[in-house]
């Protein structure tokens, strides 16, 4: 016997609905009129005699939960922090201190630090510690993002130019400190890849074909915006062969990766010369059918770019904004020490690690973030040399959520999401910390024997409160480190606290 297929069953159930209608279009019309009357007055007499019949009450619709314990799936940060009211209780510290004491507990040695504040009055909560200076990990990039959104602005862009180079027949491709371009074509909805080698390099050609240029063209490289070590020597070597960072340059290929998919393994050690090498190939392919050749080989610049060399073409970043969130989502320690050497630029600085430090720390003072202990030697967390205060960072959380400067304000939608996104994508899945899911708004940072987690929580009440949560010291590979962490971060979001 053959079994039917599931279109066989189909055509099946097809022509025995086909039989049945038929039948019962062939029964006298007078018995199906009459069926129909006997039914009409059955319904209503049923439901008078017997009110049970009807069934148990429909329920009530759900109150929807209030916006800030919406999941930001699909609710932006300013629809979260929009509808709270300044007259939402305050907790009271003790009562906070007995939900975060007993779970910030250190798994095998070391010991947590830390500090919650209450966002609009800044009064402090709970305090383990929290002036005391820890290395911090990346968590030092929300110290960059505030120096970056201060110093550049949220909707500044880098330009990558080509200008005609010091000798007829040259080009030079300039960097301006966009560190995510993209090898093809501009992507203008993306941050990573905004702008394109070979949009540049069509650009480029046109300009050369309205001006007549034939023949062959030489490219060299200007990566004279950054100056000193390209890399900062507080890195311990085995960070660098992981691929965790790379010498600096002010131009480079996906974040100085060779794969925009693949973020983990070496890097290029020379973005710079990384991504003329593709701005040149995607030029040759430009002007193959405009009698342009593009000879082999790249050059550096001799030195910087002329100011007043002629502009080829030039193509934009994603803004300052869009950065800092995508830096802030993924970690990107590369990225964070562009753009802490873009804002050593923006104030006059050399654009060097020293630069960058400087820079950083002068625009937290100037934030009104109490810089008294802290020590930074990098500007993205990577080195162990570095040293912050978990007050430093709740004073810096304050400033982005409810302070007078709005520009930083831009970070908000950086921050990962715990069970949602970035780097907080797959914590806060166990039965004691979920409670925190699509609720805890926070910043890792993560090195070998350090862990750490700042951020804002919207609690039970609705009040915005501030965190910053530091351990040192701790046993390397302790998963019960990470979870205390989520559990202190989770403790707050479901807190009455009073």
């Amino acid at each position: 016997m053959t079994t039917p297929t599931g279109g066989e069953r189909l055509r099946d159930r097809r022509s025995q609905r086909s039989g049945s209608m038929a039948r019962e279009a062939r029964k006298p019309w007078h018995l199906v009129l009459a069926a129909l009357v006997l039914i009409a007055l059955a319904i209503p007499a049923a439901l008078l005699v017997a009110p049970g019949f009807r069934g148990p009450e429909a329920p009530a619709p759900a109150v929807s939960a209030p916006a800030w314990q919406q999941a930001p799936a699909t609710l932006s940060v300013p629809q979260v922090l929009a509808p709270l009211q300044p007259s939402a209780p305050v907790p009271a510290p003790p009562a906070v201190a007995a939900q975060v004491e007993p779970v910030l507990t250190a798994d095998g040695g070391g010991t947590f630090t830390g500090m919650v504040q209450d966002a609009l009055t800044g009064q402090v909560l709970f305090d383990r510690g929290g002036s005391e200076s820890r290395v911090p990990a990346s968590n030092l990039k929300l110290l960059t993002a505030v120096a970056a959104l201060r110093t550049l602005g949220p909707d500044h862009r880098f330009t990558t130019k080509v200008v005609r180079g010091p000798a007829p027949g040259q080009v030079v491709l300039v960097g301006g400190g966009d560190v995510l371009l993209g090898a093809g074509e501009s992507q203008p909805g993306q941050t990573l890849g905004h702008a394109g080698l070979a949009t540049l390099a069509a650009l480029t050609v046109q300009y050369l074909q309205a001006t007549g240029t034939t023949g062959e063209i030489k490219v060299l490289v200007d990566d004279s915006l950054f100056t000193g070590p390209a890399l900062n020597p507080n890195w311990l070597s085995g960070d660098v062969e992981a691929g965790e960072i790379a010498p600096l340059y002010p131009l480079a290929l996906n974040s100085a990766r060779f794969d925009p998919a693949v973020t983990t393994g070496p890097r290029p050690q020379d973005a710079a010369m990384s991504a003329a090498q593709e701005f040149a190939a995607r030029l040759r392919a430009a002007g193959a059918g405009a009698a342009l050749t593009v000879a082999a080989g790249i050059d550096r610049s001799p030195g910087a770019a002329s100011s007043g060399a002629a502009v080829l073409a030039g193509v934009d970043s994603a803004t300052v904004a869009e950065q800092v969130d995508l830096m802030l989502q993924v970690s990107d320690n590369y990225l964070a020490e562009t753009m802490g050497r873009m804002a050593a630029v923006a104030t006059g600085r050399p654009g060097s690690n020293d630069g960058a430090t400087a820079a950083v720390t002068a625009e937290l003072a100037a934030a009104a973030v109490t810089p008294d202990a802290v020590k930074l030697v990098d500007a993205c967390g990577l080195a162990m040399g570095n040293q912050v205060t978990a007050r430093q960072f709740t004073d810096v959380v304050r400033a982005m959520t409810t302070g007078v400067d709005t520009r930083l304000r831009s970070a908000l939608d950086g921050f990962p999401v715990g069970g949602l996104s970035g780097t907080l994508d797959t914590r806060y899945g166990d039965s004691t910390t979920s409670g925190g899911a699509g609720l805890v708004h926070a910043k890792t940072g993560t090195l070998n024997t350090v862990l750490a987690l700042s951020g804002y929580v919207v609690d039970a009440d609705g009040r915005l409160l501030v965190f910053s949560f530091i351990g040192n010291g701790l046993t390397p590979g302790a998963a019960g480190n990470k979870v205390a962490l989520d559990r202190a971060a989770t403790a707050l979001a479901g807190c009455g606290c009073r």
